[in-house]
């Protein structure tokens, strides 16, 4: 850390906690070194529950990006020639680094990103699995021999990487969408360059350090911290950046893939959801409540995968908003290093603002507002809210709403909403509800979402393939196929004649 950037730095009262203060990096990791900006600028990050500031990170900007690149391209072709075990005994030690920093990379999320601290612990524990499984992948990505249809040749398609992968990453997982793409690349062997939110840029730069102790050389791991408008757009013009991996809104999606089109980029993004939650009334009423109430109020509803629309068949109706309301009226908001705290505040003043609006908009359109609106305990909170009777046409019924806001409706048959599920733009994920197997799985089919879970809710993981469809996103991450994402097909015919 350098001089200038100590004696600005603030000291919260938490970081005592750390056993580890190696793990508070405020400098930016280029080429395996710590870097400031040229300028020496940089960027508050403050704890959103207390307004404190944890750190000041550096503030790097355009040409800094491409002095990342030029880092990454030149350690590219040694990473890729390494034999996959190489490369895996690597991103295994990493895994194991991550996993012994596992309280203090906890302590590092709740206090930038404001989850609670059971949350941060579970997301490390998801964040660590993705290192461990592209680990062991990448030793599995094989040649294949094809039938051949000309006389005296034979034919063989292998995976070649990419080349140099830009990560650009959001501040709701700032660990886990970071070592979701990162282990896929490595494993791949791309080197990457990331890129993470100015909000929550201090779990990317813990996992930076953990690299850089796990022997992970040079310029194969990257962390450019800054302004993303400015780093995001260089990296995309870049013709060397073979690959974009972002998380993130539509809208800016949108933009990222504009601007990766005169360069042709490979692209892997995981955009918006709308979810839904359908609950058939033969449901069990407890285990439709629960559900309801992990699909919609983990993370502070700041998930991508929170069920943002909630349909509850008429005849059980009734019954599930009174119980679901209670449940949510028990939920315990506060600071997210507080024992037993469920809800946590949200990231910005944006945030609060916009969901006050959506909520106002419901209620004007004829919502009944069953819990909520008390006093919140600081400026970013919003108090865990439950809106019945709300119509499809309300902005928080048509808008990724990532807040504690839960909005539900009823519905009488399984085509009716089935339609009403159907008719939006996104299609990451839906859930459903109910006990009768064969509606599970014509629901299943129905449903225009690239995943979807039958009366449960956690459905991710390490090995299988998340991602979207509609505008929701292109590609997907974990499983084979988030590491496929990183490789192109090479085809060799080699004649025998010769």
């Amino acid at each position: 850390m350098t001089a200038a950037l100590a004696l600005k730095r603030h000291v919260h009262p938490a970081l005592g906690r750390l056993a580890d203060g190696r793990l508070l990096r405020e400098l930016a990791y280029v080429d395996g070194r710590w870097t400031q900006a040229p300028d020496a600028a940089s960027f508050e990050v403050r704890d959103p529950f207390s307004g404190i500031v944890i750190a000041h990170v550096a503030g790097l900007g355009a040409d800094d990006a491409t002095r990342a690149v030029d880092a990454a391209a030149r350690a590219f072709p040694a990473w890729k020639a390494l034999a996959p075990q190489d490369r895996a005994g690597r991103l295994r030690a990493w895994y194991d680094h991550v996993r012994a920093a596992r309280e203090d990379l906890a302590l590092l999320m709740t206090l930038e990103q404001g989850k609670p601290l059971a949350e941060s612990r579970g997301e490390i524990d998801y964040a660590a699995s993705f290192i461990e499984w592209y680990a062991e992948e990448g030793k599995r990505v094989n040649a294949e021999s094809v039938t051949s249809h000309l006389p005296g040749a034979h034919m063989m398609v292998s995976r070649e990487p990419l080349g140099v992968a830009a990560l650009l990453t959001p501040w709701n997982f700032p660990s886990a969408m970071l070592t979701r793409k990162a282990a896929a690349a490595l494993a791949a062997g791309c080197t990457v360059v990331a890129h993470p939110s100015s909000y929550t840029p201090l779990s990317a730069l813990a996992l930076a350090e953990l690299a850089e102790r796990a022997d992970i050389p040079a310029g194969v791991f990257n962390v450019v911290t800054g302004a993303a408008a400015p780093i995001a757009a260089r990296l995309c013009a870049d013709a060397r950046v073979r690959a974009v991996s972002f998380t993130g809104s539509t809208q800016i999606g949108r933009l990222i893939a504009g601007q990766c089109a005169p360069t042709v980029k490979r692209l892997v993004m995981e955009l918006g959801g709308n979810a839904p939650l359908i609950v058939f009334d033969d449901a069990e009423l407890g285990k439709a409540v629960e559900i309801a109430l992990s699909a919609k109020f983990a993370t502070s509803g700041q998930d991508c995968l929170a069920a943002n629309r909630i349909y509850v068949q008429r005849a059980l109706y009734p019954a599930f908003c009174a119980a679901f309301a209670e449940r949510i009226a028990a939920l315990k908001v506060g600071g997210g290093l507080e024992e037993g705290v469920e809800i946590g505040p949200l990231m910005h003043e944006r945030a609060v603002a916009r969901t006050r609006e959506r909520i106002e908009d419901a209620l004007a359109r004829g919502a009944r507002r069953l819990v909520g609106g008390e006093a919140a305990p600081g400026p970013l909170f919003v108090m865990p809210t439950l809106l019945a009777d709300v119509p499809d046409a309300a902005a928080i019924m048509q808008e990724e709403a990532f807040a504690p806001v839960a909005c539900v409706t009823s519905f009488d048959t399984e085509a009716e909403v089935t339609a009403r599920a159907n008719a939006t733009e996104y299609g990451l994920v839906a859930y459903v509800v109910t006990c009768d197997n064969a509606r599970a799985l014509r629901m299943s089919r129905a449903l225009d979402y690239g995943m979807v879970a039958i009366n449960r809710v956690k459905l991710t993981g390490a090995p299988i393939p998340f991602g979207g469809v509609k505008q929701s996103g292109l590609g997907r991450e974990g499983s084979r196929h988030g590491l496929e994402a990183f490789t192109d097909l090479k085809y060799t015919c080699l004649d025998l004649a010769s």
